[in-house]
């Protein structure tokens, strides 16, 4: 579940702590612990990101159907 904190974070936040979790985890050097939670970090910033982009979508895909409702009854009024 995330957080309040998470919950305020904007995408580009998200991405960006999201973006040096990986490149943390990929350099290695960190003991199992650290690797660990560094993956439960970036799974929750993963779950942000995902619910920005959701969001993004539902918000486009209204807007598409709203000017579509618009056009057809444009186009029956003609």
């Amino acid at each position: 579940m995330t957080s309040k904190v998470d919950e305020a974070l904007s995408y580009e936040q998200a991405r960006d702590e999201l973006i040096e979790v990986v490149r943390r985890l990929e350099a290695g050097g960190t003991t199992l612990e650290e690797s660990l939670t560094l993956w439960e970090r970036g799974e929750e910033l993963a779950k942000v990101c995902r619910r920005w982009l959701e969001g993004a979508r539902a918000r486009l895909d209204a807007a598409l159907a709203e000017e579509e409702a618009r056009e057809e009854a444009q186009e029956e009024s003609e």
